[in-house]
């Protein structure tokens, strides 16, 4: 009967933060969101339309757990970890092939050799 009672799975970024946490395991959830989103950001990115009815669940999932990827973010003290979670949600955001916001998350890494990492893996993200 559970087909009629469909109640939402809760995800991973709807989860609550019992605030604070230490820089490392922010660091671990950032990084299990963006796992955990990155099947519809594959998804947006393969569909020719993204305000279309059938990804708009997709996309909404996808948007949440970037914008709770990057509150997190923002909250981590130490440059060097920020950095890395950073590079996560670049790399779910060019999954969805959202290069609008991909590319101000990539101007704010300060790492040189995190830079230059990505922009191996992207280099269109090269201005």
């Amino acid at each position: 009967m559970r087909w009629f009672n469909k109640t939402r799975e809760t995800e991973v970024w709807d989860e609550a933060i019992e605030w604070p946490i230490g820089d490392i395991e922010a660091a671990h959830r950032i990084r299990e969101i963006c796992r955990a989103a990155a099947d519809s950001a594959e998804k947006i990115a393969s569909a020719a339309d993204r305000s279309h009815q059938k990804i708009s669940g997709e996309v909404e999932r996808y948007e949440r757990a970037a914008k709770v990827a990057m509150e997190i973010a923002i909250k981590v003290s130490d440059d060097l970890l920020r950095d890395a979670a950073v590079r996560q949600i670049v790399e779910l955001c060019l999954k969805a092939d959202d290069t609008r916001t991909a590319r101000p998350l990539f101007r704010a890494i300060q790492s040189k050799s995190i830079v230059a990492d990505v922009l191996r893996e992207h280099p269109s993200l090269r201005e």
